[in-house]
């Protein structure tokens, strides 16, 4: 049987690697489904890892849910989607806090719900609730900003209902229960994680734009070709040129099944 602390340092470890790539995602959700006796103890490392790294790794973290909640559907077990689904408002509280340390990260908070709301992993109405949430946490006032801090001023310049707006605005996590929900400490990145931070989201939507024309292909033959298919539906009425370029690609589409065929 695994060392059940060795297990927990190893998938650390991978948590604080994470990076762009789909490839170090799938092996770290890989890893969490091959020791899924551990579940709860593995789980509780995101939740470390995301309340300890600075912000570029907890937004790879939070990119990383989706892989982890697929791979968990694909192997039948459910135990992870339903611990993310319950910690989901802690997660994003740690991803994107409310002191407008996380600005940068509310994007990739967005992002990522909506991916999970896509695959049905969270329900439309939790999204929806923890989008208000967020609102106003991409700037660094995004505490004054927000519709939870708005107040009204007494004539001498007072707050007004102010413990009221303290409990308004703490949330109960670990968090915020403890936190001044009017203290905003100065943001200050460093060099090195913005370089880092522009790369990977560089990375990112070159991958998105890869996938974003592609057409599911079923078959392997050259016969069935969705994609061109598609394309002479779309095709308006042509000239004589056009004409002349398709029995073009016909004869070296025929030349092309010959091969095939031989």
């Amino acid at each position: 049987m695994a060392d059940p602390f060795e297990v927990r340092m190893r998938f650390t470890s991978q948590l604080q690697h994470l990076n762009a790539s789909t490839t170090s995602a799938l092996k770290a959700a890989h890893y969490a489904l091959k020791y899924a006796d551990f579940a709860d103890d593995l789980h509780s490392c995101i939740m470390e890892q995301l309340e300890r790294n600075n912000m570029n790794n907890r937004a790879n973290i939070m990119y990383f849910l989706p892989s982890l909640c697929d791979t968990a559907k694909e192997k039948g077990d459910v135990g992870y989607v339903r611990m993310v689904e319950r910690d989901i408002l802690r997660i994003v509280d740690a991803v994107a806090p409310d002191d407008g340390s996380g600005a940068a990260n509310v994007k990739v908070v967005r992002k990522v719900l909506g991916q999970l709301q896509q695959k049905a992993f969270l329900q439309p109405q939790t999204v929806l609730e923890l989008e208000e949430c967020i609102v106003g946490r991409d700037s660094a006032n995004g505490m004054v900003s927000s519709p939870a801090a708005h107040t009204t001023l007494a004539g001498n310049g007072q707050r007004e209902n102010a413990g009221d707006l303290t409990q308004s605005v703490t949330r109960s996590t670990p968090h915020s229960t403890t936190r001044d929900p009017f203290y905003n400490p100065g943001i200050r990145l460093d060099k090195r994680q913005i370089e880092q931070r522009i790369e990977e989201d560089r990375e990112r939507h070159k991958r998105a734009r890869e996938g974003i024309w592609a057409i599911a292909q079923e078959s392997t033959s050259l016969r069935e070709d969705v994609e061109y298919e598609r394309l002479g539906d779309e095709l308006s009425d042509g000239d004589e040129d056009d004409f002349q370029l398709a029995r073009e690609d016909t004869e070296e589409r025929e030349r092309g099944l010959e091969f095939e065929s031989a």
